[in-house]
């Protein structure tokens, strides 16, 4: 534990903290002792005692605004967290559909492609055969090959 020589109101007084805390509880008497100080000039010599339970409310006051604040601040970055998380959710759920339809489009694209070859070698199937019977119906029609 670590003493801290405090003058407040003018006075000295003699406080205990944890190592390592003496400047923060400099700090902290220093302005309690402000604020006891500007009360005193503002309302004058109307008692310690009052003075201090003023002086302790003022500093409460303070607190609990800041703490008010804190709190709906808490709250709006709960609510932006709640909100980050639907959009998060919604932005996966959108990339798995997206992958769905990605992979339905290439297995539709694999079978256009394997149509396309079926109907390609159809196609020349076709176009050999016809030719054939073409050059079959030349041969037999043509004259100079007609065997009489």
């Amino acid at each position: 534990m670590a003493n801290v020589n405090i003058k407040f109101n003018g006075k000295e007084f003699l406080l205990s903290c944890e190592d390592g805390q003496e400047e923060h509880l400099e700090e902290l008497a220093t302005y309690l002792n402000e604020k006891f100080a500007s009360l005193k000039n503002s309302l004058g010599n109307i008692g310690e005692s009052k003075l201090l339970l003023i002086t302790s409310i003022s500093v409460l006051d303070e607190y609990y605004e800041i703490k008010k604040k804190i709190d709906i601040q808490k709250n709006e970055i709960n609510k932006i967290t709640e909100k980050f998380k639907e959009l998060k959710s919604l932005v996966f759920n959108y990339k798995d559909l997206k992958e769905i339809e990605i992979s339905q489009l290439s297995k539709n694209q694999d079978n256009l492609k394997n149509e396309i070859e079926n109907n390609r070698n159809d196609y020349e199937t076709l176009v050999d055969k016809t030719t054939l019977e073409l050059e079959n119906f030349i041969k037999r029609n043509d004259p100079d090959t007609k065997i009489q």
